[in-house]
């Protein structure tokens, strides 16, 4: 158990996942500070991954809860991204609100959109 009340507890928990998983990470595996993902290309290959990871798991004395683990599933959301076996896809709930927007309809408007988009680069003056 670890307090995620501490400043950099998340950073300190993610180092912790990255060496325990070392060698799953980018093959059979992706982790982000306490979600993971075992990721295979074949269902005889999803078993042989699980085990694997279950004895990382078991090997340093780490538990899962069962509540919040699915699996042997051909997709599902991850880090607000939707992951099938087509590749990693955007969300369709986190982009109602960009489909749903209007379409700027005179100049004025199309310089709005484009300020608003461009704020985030330009609240800081360029140090030369």
């Amino acid at each position: 158990v670890m307090t995620f009340s501490l400043k950099n507890a998340g950073a300190t928990y993610q180092r912790l996942m990255d060496k325990v998983f070392h060698q799953q990470i980018g093959r059979n595996m992706e982790v982000y500070v306490d979600d993971m993902v075992v990721k295979t290309t074949s269902t005889k290959g999803h078993a042989a991954d699980l085990a694997e990871v279950f004895s990382q798991i078991r090997k340093h004395n780490m538990r899962l809860n069962p509540e919040k683990c699915v699996f042997s599933i051909q997709g599902g959301k991850f880090l607000g991204f939707t992951i099938t076996s087509r590749g990693i896809e955007a969300n369709p709930e986190k982009c109602k609100a960009i489909i749903k927007m209007q379409s700027p309809q005179t100049v004025k408007e199309v310089q709005r959109l484009a300020g608003r988009s461009f704020k985030v680069f330009l609240t800081t003056p360029p140090v030369l």
